[in-house]
């Protein structure tokens, strides 16, 4: 996988670590048409780190709706095979067995950019983000 450029630059976040393993699904395609950025769905998935350009296996529990920049940039949340979160199968259970972790998401993605670039408007669980995954696997078909 190759490192994320930003303005001709490889991207470095000057922050505090990723709070969990954040990348894009291979094959999706939040179109701008449907309101995406134009890029690869994004997600989150929790549990211990992995190297970059590793494919997860883990499952979908919800997904975070944010703004950034102006755009909708929205951040599905998986939880990784073979680490505790793997029990949990929806936003709710999570929160319930694994409090605060939402709120760090939350906190993480609304500051790692600088003040006032993202906003987390929301959260959906597992049947709204399933909806956005399957929508962006769709409009990747159409583009290929």
């Amino acid at each position: 996988m190759r490192h994320p450029f930003v303005n001709g630059k490889p991207r470095v976040v000057q922050y505090l670590g990723y709070p969990g393993n954040y990348g894009m699904i291979p094959q999706t395609l939040y179109a701008k048409e449907i309101g995406g950025d134009g890029d690869p769905l994004d997600i989150i998935a929790l549990g211990a780190s992995t190297e970059r350009g590793v494919v997860i296996p883990c499952k979908l529990i919800g997904i975070l709706h944010a703004i950034d920049r102006g755009e909708k940039d929205d951040k599905l949340i998986a939880v990784m095979e073979g680490s505790p979160f793997y029990e949990v199968n929806d936003i709710d259970e999570l929160k319930e067995k694994f409090g605060g972790v939402i709120e760090i998401l939350s906190i993480w993605l609304e500051n790692y950019k600088g003040p006032g670039k993202m906003k987390i408007e929301n959260i959906s669980g597992k049947e709204k983000a399933t909806e956005v995954l399957n929508l962006a696997i769709e409009k990747y078909k159409e583009k290929k």
